[in-house]
């Protein structure tokens, strides 16, 4: 080969890889592929994105680890990523501030994991914290309860639409996305079944906790729950409420008041103080931390469950 001809070959190489990486310039994980991006509203859909999408998907979080994900704040560069991302997975009405920037900036990119979900239940902030039906909906003054990935068997159906609708964005994908939400789908159905046997014999099916984000799972598992600041972490209780429910804590023999990772305490710790039992940490999952009861959703469930047994008295 020529000098010539041999520069030219070079020159040609390194034009295709700046283009087009001098492979299949189609979506997916494969060598020289592009990855779709997926961007998820907080944890959970973070996760479950993750174990759906495999090696074919980008996946990042509009959270930061450890922020509060209900009043979630964006800057300039989370809009353009939003902005930019193939795919923002997020339940609507769960973070404002997000569904904002999704609707003027990535409208058609947007799937609402809350559809797949099936958000069945509401909250009204009184003593009857949930309810069945779409005709609670429309009560006044009743809130779509956003939190259903507490509720296993919930996330494993938000698993499977979300392979069909990563398939539609990649097709070459199908197959891997669908194995990877039937092994999802596996291993949440295997937590279910620990959690159904591991709380079928609880002496307090009452749950307190900091704020009402375990309906899911107390709808799931047979418990009555009970969010002192309601679906919000930072709505704060007046004085009336927290006599009740510290009534309520006395009259069904309840030992424990469940504190939570990403909210403060206090409120919960004084419920707890005035009723003189004790307080546990239970984690609502939306968000880890280094101080996180596991590195992952299952590992952290499953510490929940832990926690549930000793606090709600479970044979």
């Amino acid at each position: 080969m020529t000098s010539i001809r041999r520069s030219a070959v070079v020159l040609g190489s390194a034009t295709c890889l700046l283009l087009t990486g001098c492979g299949d310039a189609g979506t997916g994980g494969g060598p020289g592929e592009r990855q779709l991006s997926v961007l998820a509203g907080f944890y959970p859909l973070q996760w479950a994105a993750e174990r759906v999408g495999g090696e074919r998907v980008s996946v990042t979080s509009a959270t930061p680890p450890g922020a509060e994900p209900h009043d979630l704040e964006l800057t300039p560069q989370d809009v353009a990523a939003i902005s930019e991302a193939d795919l923002v997975v997020h339940v609507e009405g769960f973070q404002p501030g997000l569904d904002e920037a999704v609707a003027s900036e990535a409208a058609d990119a947007a799937w609402d994991a809350g559809q797949a979900a099936d958000l069945s239940l509401t909250t009204t902030g009184e003593d009857d914290h949930a309810h069945e039906g779409e005709e609670e909906h429309a009560e006044e003054g009743a809130s779509v309860d956003p939190h259903f990935w507490l509720d296993p068997t919930r996330l494993a159906d938000v698993a499977d639409a979300l392979a069909e609708r990563l398939t539609e964005l990649d097709p070459d994908g199908a197959d891997t996305y669908a194995g990877n939400a039937a092994a999802l789908r596996a291993d949440l159905e295997a937590l279910d079944a620990e959690v159904q046997e591991a709380l079928s014999g609880c002496a307090v099916d009452t749950l307190v906790t900091s704020h009402d984000a375990f309906g899911y799972l107390g709808d799931r598992y047979g418990l009555d729950v009970v969010g002192i600041n309601g679906l919000s972490p930072t709505q704060e209780p007046s004085a009336a409420q927290l006599a009740e429910i510290t009534e309520l804590v006395a009259d069904r023999g309840i030992t424990t008041v469940y504190t939570e990772t990403l909210v403060d305490p206090a409120v919960a710790e004084t419920v707890a103080a005035e009723a003189g039992v004790e307080t546990a940490v239970l984690d609502p999952l939306e968000g880890l931390t280094d101080e996180s009861a596991g590195e992952d959703y299952l590992e952290v469930m499953r510490a929940n469950l832990a926690t549930l047994q000793e606090g709600q008295n479970c044979s």
